[in-house]
This record gives C-alpha cells, structure tokens and sequence, in this order.
C-alpha cells in the first residue's frame, strides 16, 4: 500500500515552508476566534513577523535555488504578506484600510489556490483564502462575528498545514489509492 499513497511534495523546503505556515496560521487564526481569552490578533504579530515572513521568505528562496518554482512562489509570497500584515498590525490602521490589505492577500492566496499542487497544499491554500476574504468583509462590516468565523478558517487551513508538513516527514498516507474500494466496488456500494 505504501507505493499506493501520495505524501505530495516532500523536499525539506516544503515541510519547513508547511511548518512555519501552520504555527502562524494557528497563532494568526486563534487570535481572531478568541477562543483563548486576552489572545488577539495582535497577538500573533511577533510570530507572523518572524516565523510567517522572514523564515517563509528564505524557505522560499532555498526552493527557488532547489527549483521548486511552485514552492518558492508560494513562500516568498506569503512570506513578504506575512511581513507586511505584522508591521500594519502594530499601527493605528483605519478599518477599511486594513480590509483592503487582507481583500489583497487574499487575491494573492486565490492564485496560490488555483496554480494546483498536491490535495494538501490546495486544501491549505482554499482554506486560508476563505478565511482572508471573511476577514477583510468583516473588517469592512466591522462584523466581528465574521471574523471569528474567518479565524476558525485560519487554524483549519494551518491543521491542514502541519498535518501535510508531518504527513511527508512520518510517511502518513495524504491520499487514497484509485484501488482502496477494492475490484467491482463502487461509491453507491
């Protein structure tokens, strides 16, 4: 079964790119569910600024040097957004101000989400865009009841992250074979 599964991309430079997304997907997220009290977005700015835009940035560009154009696009992208939202979090920036950021990011994660990629990376991706776009409609709204809802997006798109990430580490299947069902069995049964 194991030549069967597909663990996606499994270059060190992905499964540490997948890491540092998942922690600051899930610091990020957490913030904006608040499910943790006296936990803020705010919160996540010194991890986001770090994890999220400097080490995604230089992962991105040791892909790049590995040529893993997908990999590297992805990571210096994110990782300059990442940056960018960190110094803009720590400001006094007006609400729309700050929904066109996100509204902007997202578009950037939106072209992430249709390049393809392995089912775990897209997953990821179309996670963390519809958190975005949740994000910057309640900026806009001032509706903080969407945000939590986009927040919750956020930690299952860094789930799917780090799940990815550990998956090619641990050899964990990520897919199923064509021939799981088994010979004549069908989806209606």
């Amino acid at each position: 079964m194991a030549n069967d599964v597909s663990a996606g991309s499994t270059t060190t430079t992905t499964i540490a790119g997948r890491l540092a997304l998942f922690v600051t997907l899930l610091a990020f997220g957490l913030g904006y569910t608040r499910v943790i009290d006296a936990v803020t977005p705010g919160d996540a700015v010194v991890l986001a600024r770090y994890i999220g835009g400097i080490s995604l940035f230089l992962v991105g560009l040791l892909a790049f040097r590995d040529r893993d154009t997908a990999s590297g696009t992805a990571f210096t992208s994110l990782g300059a957004l990442w940056f960018a939202w960190s110094l803009s979090a720590q400001g006094q920036v007006a609400a729309d101000a700050a929904g066109l950021f996100l509204a902007l990011f997202a578009a950037v994660v939106l072209s992430l989400t249709l390049a393809g990629g392995d089912p775990l990376t897209q997953a990821t991706y179309g996670l963390f865009l519809v958190s975005l776009v949740l994000l910057a409609v309640a900026r806009f709204d001032g509706a903080s009841g969407l945000a939590k809802v986009g927040g919750w997006f956020a930690v299952a798109a860094g789930a799917v992250a780090w799940y990815a990430a550990t998956a090619a580490l641990a050899h964990w299947p990520t897919a199923l074979s064509r021939r799981a069902a088994g010979r004549g069995v069908t989806a209606a049964g």
